[in-house]
């Protein structure tokens, strides 16, 4: 563990400093405390976003990083009582599932700094939210999956039917339908965050029914896609690398802008209460598409021309790509 050296200031100066508003020096001066807890493993993909954004910024040494994973709900406010009782001036984590007890939590320490994963508004004055805003790759590689299906049927698993999983799926299906009228969709949602074998059993089940590109919302969709011989499409992380023939093409969320920006405003003394959603779109560089990798020259040239057209209007501000937050259905 990395050992904060004291800041040393002589009384009457601290008693200067006081006087004059500037209670946050110390945070300036010295390394951020700042925790996290989530309720899955590091691994998982829309945490494990998170986690490698605040690495990041430990690896830099702007901050102390400490954190949690796989913590039960009933456990998840006795964790964050923990860590805000320890000092730390920043903790993140998400609230989905606890929504009432972190608020409570934040209540309760209004000196501490939230930034957690929520569906929720942002309550004054230290709880700010945020979530995955990646509806516009998300459209990016719908449009790839709906020129690039032969059977015109795609495969939707995905996690929890919640605002943040439904607004990708969405715009996936929109960004499909924009260069193929004809595609199909079935959906369907595992009711976990972590379950790759259920994934892969609710993928087989699309896949036997026609399916021949896989949306894989949710880790276990590739796997059974990658067993079938059909394609899929990422989110959130880039898995190309694990799944080379399978993966075309994944819409990427980078949480280093919303880390970096609390952060920041954290050690200013700054930090309120807000939305950090716009933090996570491409003009801010909170998301993007990945490259085609080794999908390069298997993808239409045309469709590719499609797709950065669509791309460079999205990044220009010509284009937005609808945020619907409503529950995707399977085609009828």
């Amino acid at each position: 563990m990395i050992q904060r050296r004291p800041l040393i200031l002589s009384a009457a100066a601290l008693a200067g400093l006081v006087a004059v508003g500037l209670p946050q020096f110390a945070f300036a001066q010295s390394k951020l405390k700042v925790a996290a807890v989530y309720t899955v493993p590091f691994e998982q993909q829309w945490v494990g976003r998170i986690h490698k954004a605040l690495k990041a910024a430990e690896a830099r040494g702007e901050i102390e990083y400490k954190a949690t994973e796989n913590v039960a709900n009933a456990d998840y406010e006795r964790v964050l009582r923990e860590y805000a009782t320890g000092g730390n001036q920043l903790i993140v984590g998400e609230a989905f599932a606890v929504e009432a007890a972190a608020r409570k939590v934040a209540k309760d320490f209004p000196k501490t700094m939230f930034l957690m994963g929520s569906s929720g508004k942002p309550q004054a004055p230290n709880f700010s939210v945020f979530d995955n805003y990646i509806q516009e790759p998300a459209y990016l590689t719908g449009m790839i999956a709906g020129g690039m299906t032969k059977s015109n049927k795609i495969g939707m698993v995905g996690g929890f039917p919640i605002p943040e999983v439904n607004r990708l799926m969405n715009a996936f299906m929109a960004g499909a339908k924009e260069v193929n009228p004809k595609v199909e969709f079935s959906v369907s949602f595992i009711n976990s965050w972590f379950d790759p074998p259920k994934a892969k059993e609710a993928s087989f089940a699309m896949i036997d029914k026609g399916a021949d590109i896989m949306y894989a919302e949710r880790f276990g969709v590739s796997d059974a896609a990658k067993e079938r011989k059909v394609l899929a499409i990422g989110n959130v992380i880039n898995t190309q690398p694990q799944y080379p023939d399978t993966v075309v093409v994944s819409a990427l969320w980078n949480m280093e802008p919303s880390i970096d920006r609390a952060i920041k405003l954290v050690k200013d003394g700054t930090f309120k209460a807000e939305d950090y959603g716009p933090y996570s779109q491409m003009q801010n560089k909170g998301s993007e598409l990945s490259p085609l990798g080794t999908f390069e020259k298997k993808v239409p040239a045309d469709l590719v021309a499609k797709v950065k057209a669509r791309e460079a209007e999205i990044l220009s501000g010509k284009y937005s790509v609808k945020i619907d937050d409503r529950q995707p259905k399977s085609s009828k």
